[in-house]
């Protein structure tokens, strides 16, 4: 036995920092380098939006992801895991809007553009810096980014190649539209949430017949673009109604009564206004009714002149004053307090409106069977995930509306004739900004015109963000490798953007390739607080991960993750329970401390003892294996920690010190033969504190190693002593406690069990039991 190879006497999260410097010094330790015929493994790595720092949650998802790229490394395959900043979007521009009080539409383009490239150019490196110290094994050399011009080229290209089959359509038409941000929204932007809010009942007096029809709503303050009212045919309370006509309080207009099934008897008095719009059962109901629509709500949000004496006002206040004008004439019977279901921008979180817009749609409703069927070829981890994109496909109801009223996005690449009005498209490779480019045109094809106008808006994000696959995979570029690795093997993503990354990139690839994206989708749970809760910077639950980082380090907050929850399943993050993962880390650095005292004998004559441990390593193999193929992390963390804590070291270690400590060859090279196995398994998971021990005691990195294959020779009937050589040593242990005796002193009078005869040598040395 000499001096420790492993110097340092304890871990410490520090020494991570030195495990990065030696990662920066290899610059093609992770390199994608395929050997000839090695299988190659793509990742279409998520890449996130900086629109602030990460909080911890988001830290440990891409931690998962970077264990998965590192395991299939060690599967032998040669792994493509870029990297990316997806920084095109409202996000930034919102930042922007708030950080300097002056709205989107009050800039100059130019410079807004300037302002939100030098803010998330600052956000982004933090986000780069964290990545980096947490681990991640990706390909930070050839970061790419979705605002360079390389990518919205890229994405423009897309469009164009697409533009040719018609399956783009401009339309006027009422849309989702989010006055804070003023731009129309797709379905995906849509968020719902319970929230407080007034139902008004108010009273339609009867035309003919006298009385009234008491109508309760939400928005007394669209009246003035109430066009109809509904009630159910099956309602007896109002079987008389349906073709005589209302008179519509404070605005005096006569609106005809109709029996439709739209009516929802249970809610309110079970009779309802149809204005333009307040949900989408109105946008329904005017397109089959051919009723003409009121824009009684401008982009910003305020009531227009057709509202009359709400005309300026906010919505919110439009309301207030509606019910105080129906209060006044009499007109109001009631005000009920409720939560309603509201739907809300996802990005400003402001509740949304229906207005009618010009836009520019792609064509969706009409491949959803496709879409379904593509979903049913991808392999799903876990499989019931696959549930929630096939009800999203089954949810959609309009085309996808692809324009967007903004500016720091991806420019939609088309040119107007100014005489004849045709749309005219570019030849794709190059980044085109119709607003700000003269046109790459000498004449219009249609009537020869040579003046031309550039479309200003700009690609809804998800049009960028949807071709990540086909931009890492070549497309475009490299036939060869994109056919090769097309689909792509992995998308790992969150649960929360299955509706828009994950739908939207299913769409695209099939639209483009008629192919799956994906052979296989990882959808990981969420990260939560200590109450259950999603962590949103509204609701000030954000945990910074640096704190946590510099207190217990990477590896330890990469264990708990992995080790904390089945595949797909949300965790709540618990810095106590970090910590125990480091007191793990501890453990290994102990244990391998030990063993790197011990020189590694090419080979020696193995014990019973030597056979059974080696038995169980050969399972944990096998298990942690298997586990890595099927994007398990929980097992292999588990396993592994099972096998060192209660196993290899309170059990085998103490069991073969003795003989160890006698130059006994077979000990020494089961010692070093467990600890290299176990460094491979666990490698994925703790890349920091693996390598540091690796690096020290074998050379080289443990990164680039293979998993080990289950040892030859060694008879899997003996993991079956297990049970009995765990509670035999218990039972001596507790006998010692029971006496006050130290674990160390000797014990005469106890038997080794028939049944552990094979053992009893090293039984007798490891509890010092007498004859």
């Amino acid at each position: 036995m000499g001096e420790p190879t492993l110097k340092e006497k304890a871990w410490e999260p520090s020494l991570e920092e030195s495990i990065l410097a030696s990662w920066k010094a290899e610059p093609n330790l992770y390199a994608f380098a395929p050997a000839r015929r090695q299988p190659v493994y793509v990742i279409d790595t998520p890449p996130p939006y900086p629109s602030g720092s990460w909080h911890i949650g988001a830290v440990m998802a891409y931690s998962m992801i970077d264990m998965i790229a590192r395991a299939h490394r060690m599967l032998g395959r040669a792994v493509l895991f870029p990297f990316g900043l997806d920084r095109n979007g409202i996000n930034i521009e919102r930042t922007v809007e708030k950080k300097t009080g002056k709205p989107l539409h009050r800039w100059d383009r130019e410079a807004f553009i300037a302002e939100c490239r030098k803010e998330i150019e600052a956000i982004g490196n933090g986000l780069l810096e964290v990545a980096i110290r947490v681990g991640l094994s990706a390909d930070f050399a050839h970061t790419y980014y979705t605002d360079s011009d390389e990518y919205r080229a890229f994405s423009q290209a897309i469009f164009l190649e697409l533009w040719p089959r018609g399956l783009f359509y401009r339309g006027e038409r009422p849309t989702f539209w989010c006055p804070v941000c003023e731009t129309p929204l797709a379905e995906a932007d849509i968020e719902y949430e319970d929230r407080a809010a007034s139902l008004v009942w108010m009273k339609f007096p009867i035309v003919s017949g006298g009385g009234d029809l008491t109508i309760a709503t939400t928005r007394p303050e669209l009246l003035a673009a109430c066009r109809a009212v509904m009630v159910h045919p099956d309602d007896t309370r109002y079987r008389s109604l349906p073709g005589k006509k209302v008179r519509v309080p404070l605005y005096g207009h006569e609106v005809p009564i109709i029996a439709h099934p739209n009516a929802k008897p249970e809610f309110g008095s079970g009779a309802a206004m149809i204005c333009s719009y307040g949900d989408m059962v109105d946008i329904a109901m005017f397109r089959d009714l051919r009723l003409e629509p009121v824009k009684a709500i401008d982009e910003s949000g305020r009531m227009t002149e057709a509202a009359g004496f709400l005309k300026g006002l906010k919505v919110d206040a439009a309301r207030e004053k509606a019910i105080d004008e129906l209060r006044v004439r009499g007109a109001l019977e009631k005000v009920e307090a409720i939560v309603h279901k509201t739907p809300t921008c996802s990005r400003s979180l402001n509740p949304i409106e229906f207005i009618s817009s010009d836009a520019w749609y792609l064509k969706q409703l009409e491949f959803r069977e496709d879409l379904k069927r593509v979903a049913q070829e991808m392999e799903f981890r876990p499989a019931r995930h696959r549930q929630l994109l096939l009800d999203w496909i089954d949810s959609l109801t309009i085309d996808w509306p692809i324009s967007r009223r903004r500016f720091y996005h991806t420019e939609i690449p088309l040119w107007y004739c100014k005489k004849c009005g045709e749309t005219l498209t570019p030849p794709p490779g190059k980044y085109y900004r119709p607003w700000k480019d003269k046109a790459p045109f000498s004449d219009c094809p249609k009537c020869g015109s040579t003046e031309f106008v550039g479309e200003d808006r700009v690609f809804d994000t998800w049009m960028d963000s949807s071709c990540s696959n086909l931009y890492l995979t070549k497309y475009r570029s490299d036939a060869k490798f994109s056919d090769a690795n097309f689909p792509v093997s992995l998308r790992p993503q969150g649960r929360e953007i299955v509706r828009t990354w994950l739908y939207y990139t299913t769409l695209k690839s099939w639209l483009v390739r008629r192919s799956k994206p994906f052979h296989r989708v990882f959808i990981h749970g969420l990260g939560l607080d200590a109450r259950g809760r999603a962590m949103h910077r509204t609701q000030g639950n954000v945990i910074d991960p640096w704190p946590l980082i510099k207190k217990h380090g990477a590896d330890a907050i990469r264990i708990f993750v992995a080790s904390e929850t089945n595949p797909g399943d949300d965790f709540r993050i618990s810095e106590a329970k970090v910590g125990g993962a480091g007191k793990f880390v501890t453990k290994l650095w102990n244990v391998a401390r030990f063993i790197s005292s011990f020189e590694e004998p090419k080979a020696g004559k193995l014990a019973p003892a030597d056979e059974w441990i080696l038995a169980e390593l050969n399972r944990l193999i096998e298990t942690a294996r298997g586990s890595y193929e099927d994007l398990n992390l929980f097992l292999p963390s588990n396993r592994c920690r099972e096998f060192l804590w209660n196993l290899f070291a309170p059990h085998y270690m103490e069991m073969v010190k003795a003989r160890a400590y006698e130059d006994d060859t077979g000990a020494r090279w089961t010692l070093h033969a467990c600890l290299r196995d176990f460094l491979r398994l666990l490698a994925p998971i703790a890349p920091f504190s693996t390598d540091k021990i690796w690096r020290a005691m074998y050379g080289g990195s443990v990164h680039t190693e293979t998993f080990p294959v289950p040892h030859d020779g060694i008879p899997g009937s003996r993991a079956d002593f297990t049970d009995k050589i765990v509670a035999f040593n218990a039972d001596v242990w507790k006998r010692k406690r029971d006496g006050g005796l130290p674990l160390n002193v000797e014990l005469p009078g106890v038997a080794v069990p028939t049944d552990l005869k094979p053992f009893e040598g090293d039984l007798r040395r490891m509890h010092r039991l007498g004859s």
